[in-house]
């Protein structure tokens, strides 16, 4: 694809809808190159915005570029270009996640993606709030669970019992946060402490929410507060809706399927009005996480836990600037032309 057909300011259009997605603490771990010659967009991982004691393998920091690449491909569809992506394209860079080549003018929707989703891309926040305990219908249900399944994953709507039960634990791997000095601190570092200029990554005061009154839903305490009767209390939903995502295998590129079938199901809970909030600390213990399984023993890996529900909308946490992300600091505009900087070629997982 000849670079004279894509202007400049369209790679910075699809990487503000990238940067939009959620991440473990809104590290935003990613950053992306651009080759307009070959139109081919890489997407890497940014280690040292990677969490050494909550994520010490890396699985959540891949979760959280791979909601950025649904993001991409969602808002490069939305452009009326076809985007086609390879995961983890070069072994010898094992920093390259994936690459998505622009094909061109192509079909309509190529993503297989539904139209509303890029508008949903600017309107998802993550919501900490109480929702109202409205059940949500079967059929919305059934079409998450569609979103899931297109992008290789699997969402699991548990009973009230079962429910319960996830919840027990992780309630369980929140208290081992709390207790974890590394592991707190860790967490505590990412929470805004009333900077100016504030940054552009991390979680402002005003997005942590409340803690649930009647310890039925154990939000993370990102302040790590050893005295948790100290943290503001509401009452929340008596019985909440939570969605389990599941791959069959948890390799690296599983991981990366799990972050784009999370934001999948995410963009499309926010099409039909849903809120949500993740109830990741579960997954950060490895006995807990096995736990969570709807059938231990068997191969099925959890990869998140969706708390979903009617309710007032999050407050929208910070963002960096597309130009960063894409040029990593060269400045306004900075999108590497060098043919050197296109992706190798390698065997895709």
């Amino acid at each position: 694809m000849p670079s004279t057909t894509l202007d400049a300011v369209i790679p910075q259009t699809w990487v503000s809808a990238a940067v939009a997605a959620p991440s473990i603490h809104n590290t935003q771990p990613w950053a992306f190159r651009l080759d307009p010659g070959s139109g081919t967009f890489q997407v890497r991982a940014v280690p040292e915005r990677g969490l050494r004691y909550t994520d010490p393998a890396g699985r959540a920091l891949h979760l959280s570029v791979g909601a950025s690449l649904l993001n991409l491909r969602v808002a490069i569809a939305h452009g009326a270009r076809s985007p086609v992506g390879r995961l983890l394209p070069c072994p010898q860079d094992p920093g390259l996640l994936a690459v998505v080549r622009l094909a061109g003018p192509g079909v309509r929707r190529p993503t297989g993606h539904r139209a509303d989703l890029y508008e949903a891309i600017w309107r998802r926040h993550s919501s900490r709030l109480p929702f109202t305990g409205q059940p949500l219908p079967a059929y919305v249900r059934g079409e998450l669970g569609e979103a899931a399944r297109a992008e290789g994953a699997r969402l699991w709507f548990p009973d009230p019992v079962e429910t319960a039960r996830l919840l027990r634990l992780t309630a369980e791997a929140e208290r081992r946060n709390r207790a974890d000095p590394d592991r707190a601190a860790e967490s505590n570092r990412w929470v805004h402490q009333d900077l100016r200029p504030a940054p552009d990554t991390g979680l402002p005061r005003a997005v942590l929410g409340p803690q649930d009154a009647c310890e039925r839903i154990p939000l993370r305490d990102f302040t790590a507060r050893r005295h948790t009767e100290e943290l503001v209390a509401r009452p929340f939903e008596a019985e909440p809706a939570v969605a389990v995502l599941i791959t069959e295998h948890d390799r690296r590129a599983d991981w990366l399927r799990a972050g784009q079938a999370l934001q999948h199901v995410w963009l499309l809970a926010t099409a039909h009005g849903l809120r949500a909030s993740l109830l990741h600390q579960g997954l950060e213990w490895p006995d807990l996480r096995r736990s969570l399984s709807p059938t231990p023993g068997r191969t099925s890996h959890v990869q998140m836990l969706i708390r979903l529900g009617y309710g007032p909308e999050g407050t929208a946490s910070p963002r960096r600037d597309p130009d960063t992300a894409l040029g990593r600091g060269r400045g306004r505009g900075a999108v590497p032309t060098n043919p050197s900087t296109a992706p190798k070629k390698g065997t895709g997982r």
